[in-house]
């Protein structure tokens, strides 16, 4: 295998095509596709996940307050997921590179280091229109009165780990695809 493609890793907000990359590189690499939004779930038991208590905050005080007690459990699966594979393409949820809290930020960022190909996918390189573009393609992502699309693309989390940007918007999937493998080539 080409040195160059080991652990290509997707990073971004709902809906900009980090799964569907993700397939496409790994198809057209010959790599194992690795992503964090099925393979979480193990990690986050681990360190004591409570589904009872997750629907309890859920019905109290909505999905924002459940985002909230999934952010340490995200990174801690990022942390367990990034020690134990490589030679993979690995694509996050959207949560599992934004942290409010900077504790959590740290662990993700050291984490991350070793990673030469952390790529930040984004609609367009301004905010209002990538914000503009994902809720045409969700129909919005508010809950509680908050901006998922918006604090996802504006929050200083993804910028700071990404290592590129890659901007989709007018692109095929499998012409951002080409657009990463030429990146990690180079």
């Amino acid at each position: 295998m080409d040195e160059y493609f080991k652990n290509i890793i997707l990073i971004g907000p709902i809906r900009v095509g980090k799964s569907t990359i993700a397939r496409l590189l790994s198809e057209k690499l010959g790599i194992p596709r690795c992503p964090m939004d099925q393979l979480r779930w193990k990690y986050y038991h681990e360190i004591g996940y409570d589904e009872q208590k997750v629907r309890m905050i859920g019905e109290q005080e909505g999905f924002l307050a459940v985002y909230n007690y999934w952010k340490v459990f995200e990174a801690y699966s990022v942390v367990r997921l990034l020690s134990e594979v490589e030679d993979c393409i690995i694509d996050f949820g959207a949560g599992h590179s934004v942290y409010e809290e900077n504790e959590l930020f740290i662990q993700v960022d050291e984490a991350l280091k070793p990673f030469q190909h952390v790529i930040l996918l984004l609609p367009s390189n301004d905010p209002e229109e990538s914000i503009r573009i994902l809720n045409e393609r969700t129909g919005g992502f508010i809950r509680n009165g908050f901006d998922f699309h918006k604090h996802f693309v504006t929050h200083p989390s993804n910028y700071k780990l990404a290592k590129h940007i890659i901007y989709t918007k007018e692109k095929s999937p499998e012409e951002v695809c080409e657009e990463i493998i030429h990146h990690v080539k180079f």
